[in-house]
């Protein structure tokens, strides 16, 4: 099949043409070695396998690889362009970025956007997202400085698009970057300040009549009066502006007029690594992205970072300490006795809020907007019914069951005496249904909370661990015998690859290990499983063990379900939420044994 994209084609070509397939890129990047040299991907590169095009997801477009090959071929440029092809034929959409999508969403939304701009303004303070959600009073020292230098300046809280760029939507980004860029440009603005790399990066590219220049530069420049400090940090520079040469220099500059000595690590400036957020590759491989932080920690050797991007601040933090330029500028003593911290979701989206609520009601601004364009309709975003209506059919449903006399057999006696009225039929029937929610995709959730009530402790348990284990086995089935090919194509991804590397290294221990710590979709991974080799026999009896401490804390828990709605606790109930509770730090606890491993094992 031929590639769409005429940009990519000419990036293969250049890289087939140009890589001598030396290794220097290799040596400093896990995704490479895992891969082959550029050469070889771009040889291998196939537009109609799925799992060709997902691989570029998994290389967080540093850019490192770039600036180490020796014939300067723009292999990152060549991944972006992958991904890009990617989302064009419709395999770029993983449920695990849409954390990171809405994100990017509410921050171009009517409800977080503010442009507030002076009579006269020629400049504008672009802080971004993360720096306005994790610390506002960093916005507002930074916004107090440079109206010092320049009263008419104004300031604009807008999302730069970089999530979306970096996920290959190129047309939504080119279309919502031009009507920002478009309104800027009419109202005078010839000059944007940026405190974030990333919307640095993007006013770069995208930012048509536009000066772009970083907030350090303009403050190492101003003069600006800093409280002294004494001590040694490093700094970690942004990845994403590693060719920044002068905003390398304007951050260094800042810090030793403060009186701080500046260690530098092996990987700094031109040839800096990622902090293992970049390219979104946390999101989906974070074994990846945890080697960056590792290296990191170690190159830091103890000492504290100081990086001047709020998202290498919340990936790097939890490995070693990590603070804003923002923290030591203006609260060098709390940041060095590491009192000094950012705030973290939901708190993040609060902060927004407030800040923008601030400065809606600052004076001295004469042109304000809030922006509404999205680029499927061109115009104002309307308000979506969708909610109106759930609630409508909501109401509707409670009065019904009201009117009708249903309401009762909300009391869980009554249900239980409904359902046995049906003898031996009741639990033949929950059982079928609940075979039959896995193949068909239905929540199994809801399912188990009626067992649970209808049962009670000891047969919904056994009824529900039946049925949950006999519809894993169909869809297992299903995906190897039936409707292979179909359900190959819809699980693609660097996810669903790496889990058909690790069954046919470690067999039904993976299955033990989903089943126990749920990393993907239920309904998902019982197709999933059936196009990779482990054996029908250990699949089923290995899901029928691992999928039992699940199904008895939520059977225990709902069968005292209508008592808690009445006010009754009892010991069951009581019961029933420590085994949820033990059942749901399960992740949480594997998240921080591997996060401790990644630290410990850093060359690993």
């Amino acid at each position: 099949m031929r590639i769409s994209r005429p940009a990519l084609r000419e990036q293969i070509a250049a890289t087939k043409a140009g890589c001598t397939n030396c290794g220097e890129c290799l040596r400093e990047c896990a995704f490479l070695n895992k891969y082959g040299t550029p050469k070889a991907i771009a040889e291998g590169f196939d537009p109609a396998n799925p799992g060709s095009l997902a691989r570029s997801f998994e290389c967080s477009l540093c850019g490192l690889c770039s600036v180490t090959c020796p014939e300067r071929l723009d292999l990152d440029g060549l991944f972006l362009e992958m991904r890009r092809e990617a989302v064009e034929r419709g395999f770029g959409d993983y449920r695990e970025h849409a954390p990171l999508v809405t994100y990017e969403r509410l921050g171009t939304s009517r409800r977080f956007s503010l442009y507030r701009l002076p009579q006269g303004c020629t400049t504008i303070f672009f802080p971004g997202c993360s720096l306005s959600g994790t610390r506002p009073d960093g916005v507002n020292n930074v916004f107090a400085e440079l109206q010092k230098g320049d009263r008419n300046i104004g300031i604009v809280f807008d999302c730069c698009l970089k999530p979306s760029h970096m996920l290959g939507r190129e047309q939504y980004v080119g279309e919502m970057f031009a009507e920002m860029n478009g309104w800027l440009v009419q109202q005078g603005v010839q000059e944007v300040l940026v405190a974030c790399p990333n919307c640095q990066s993007m006013f770069d590219t995208f930012g048509a009549g536009l000066r772009v220049r970083t907030v350090w530069e303009a403050l190492a420049e101003s003069g600006v009066q800093l409280e002294k400090a004494s001590g040694t940090v490093t700094v970690h520079d942004p990845c994403v502006i590693r060719t920044a040469q002068p905003v390398h220099s304007a951050v260094r500059k800042l810090l030793t007029r403060q009186g701080l000595a500046v260690v530098e690590m092996p990987h700094s400036g031109l040839n800096t690594v990622c902090c293992g957020k970049g390219g979104a590759v946390d999101l989906l491989h974070p074994e990846l992205a945890a080697s960056w932080s590792a290296l990191r920690t170690k190159e830091a050797d103890g000492r504290r970072i100081i990086t001047y991007c709020a998202g290498c601040v919340q990936a790097l933090d939890g490995h070693t300490p990590t603070n804003h330029l923002v923290d030591i500028l203006f609260a060098p003593g709390q940041t060095l006795a590491g009192r000094k911290k950012g705030a973290g979701t939901p708190i993040t989206y609060l902060n927004r809020l407030l800040l923008k609520r601030s400065y809606k009601r600052k004076e001295g601004f004469t042109v304000s907007r809030e922006r509404t364009f999205v680029p499927e309709q061109g115009t104002a975003k309307k308000r979506s019914l969708k909610p109106l209506l759930f609630l409508a059919l909501l109401l509707a449903a409670v009065a019904g069951v009201h009117l009708t006399g249903g309401a009762r057999y909300l009391q869980q006696e009554k249900l239980q005496a409904l359902i046995a009225s049906y003898g031996a039929l009741a639990p033949a029937i929950y059982i079928l249904i609940y075979s039959l929610a896995p193949v068909l995709f239905l929540p199994g959730l809801p399912l188990t909370i009626v067992g649970g009530i209808v049962f009670g402790p000891v047969w919904g348990v056994f009824y529900t661990i039946v049925g949950a284990t006999i519809g894993a086995s169909l869809a297992f089935l299903v995906a190897r015998y039936g409707a292979r090919d179909w359900i190959s194509a819809k699980l693609t991804g660097p996810k669903w690859e790496k889990l058909d590397s690790e069954v046919a290294q470690h067999g039904w221990k993976v299955v033990a290990f989903t089943r126990l710590i749920p990393a993907f979709p239920f309904n998902l991974l019982n197709y999933a499983f059936g196009l990779t080799k482990v054996s029908f026999l250990q699949y089923a009896v290995t899901s029928f063990i691992c999928m039992l401490p699940g199904c008895i804390a939520f059977i225990v828990f709902s069968s005292s379900l209508m008592g808690l709605i009445t006010g009754r606790v009892t010991p069951t109930a009581l019961l029933g939420i420590g085994l949820i509770l033990l059942v749901s730090l399960l992740p949480v606890a594997y998240r921080k044994f591997r996060g401790r491993q990644a630290v410990e094992a850093p060359g690993e």
